[in-house]
């Protein structure tokens, strides 16, 4: 791709990038200090994989994002403040106090709330395809991410089988981060490389490496347009490293330091911006620009939503989606 076509989207998937990684840096910190209950996942050194994915969808398609999604969240147009509002609890959120702060969503806008990250979301959105095919909506893709840990669950095989034999519009992710929570890849399948699985189900299968942002901009938004174009389900198999434990709970003692100081482990974020500087498309000023102002977008927002009112049980209305706050 020449560089006049890959610069202004490479310069927006940093944008997004850097957004997420600032906004799950101080959920981490809130974590810490006991200000949020619940887990805290982050998508530290998959930001590239999930800011491109976001990017490459339209408006009407479906995305289920998944627990280190919030690049990609973002990216589909998920307002900060649903994210904030969430992991804090306010009751002015999409979820309004009451549920985990990795399920959110907008299912009425296309972003599902993720229910497990274990290969679930697949047949949801498989689903949500055979759906608008029934309604003659057509020009739709469903997308949504995995790890590699999912790939050997039941529900990957029998959503994936689905999608495969009614050709769905379906683009799934596999995020091979080289452990699924603590187990190493060599314990989890025997396959030479799990991008072979998708010939085995008769769908297109492509590699990435994940850690370099312009080898995302090429790979997914091809195969997202391939399913858009009628061609099947796309597997997109992504190679990289989790920069963090599994979530803010977990240390990562079992990945070695071989494994960090190999090309799996390069920060997408870092190699990103050290390509910005090195094609001259952003000066070290405006690098330093975007961070602060990233800074204090998130920090206003962290502010703004400590201020609302938390749920308050004796007042709720207990219904499960159709309520008057969501219909708004």
């Amino acid at each position: 791709m020449p560089d006049s076509d890959t610069r202004k989207p490479f310069i927006q998937a940093v944008r997004w990038m850097l957004l997420a990684r600032t906004l799950e840096e101080k959920l981490a910190s809130l974590y810490r200090g006991g200000k949020i209950s619940g887990g805290v996942f982050l998508g530290k050194g998959q930001e590239a994989l999930s800011a491109v994915l976001g990017m490459s969808l339209l408006k009407g398609d479906i995305f289920a994002p998944l627990i280190r999604d919030q690049a990609g969240r973002l990216a589909f147009g998920e307002p900060l403040l649903d994210a904030v509002r969430t992991y804090l609890g306010s009751s002015l959120g999409p979820m309004r106090g009451r549920e985990g702060n990795v399920h959110r969503g907008r299912p009425r806008e296309g972003m599902y709330a993720m229910i497990s990250h274990l290969g679930a979301m697949i047949s949801t959105v498989c689903g949500g395809l055979m759906a608008r095919r029934f309604m003659g909506v057509m020009g739709v893709v469903g997308a949504t991410c995995i790890g590699d840990g999912a790939t050997s669950t039941g529900a990957f095989h029998e959503a994936l089988n689905l999608g495969a034999v009614e050709k769905l519009p379906l683009v799934l992710i596999v995020a091979n981060n080289q452990f699924a929570y603590s187990t190493p890849n060599s314990r989890a399948f025997a396959c030479r490389d799990l991008v072979d699985r998708a010939a085995g189900y008769g769908v297109d299968g492509h590699s990435v490496d994940a850690t370099d942002l312009e080898a995302c901009l090429e790979v997914v938004p091809r195969a997202v347009a391939r399913a858009r174009e009628g061609h099947g389900p796309q597997m997109v198999v992504a190679s990289l490293l989790r920069l963090a434990g599994h979530g803010e709970h977990d240390d990562a003692h079992y990945i070695s330091d071989a494994l960090k100081s190999s090309p799996l482990g390069r920060d997408c974020l870092k190699t990103a911006e050290c390509t910005l500087l090195e094609r001259q498309w952003a000066t070290g000023e405006e690098l330093t620009a975007w961070r602060e102002a990233t800074l204090r977008q998130v920090e206003e927002t962290i502010a703004t939503v400590q201020h609302e009112p938390a749920p308050d049980p004796a007042n709720e209305t207990w219904c499960a989606l159709s309520t008057p706050h969501l219909d708004a």
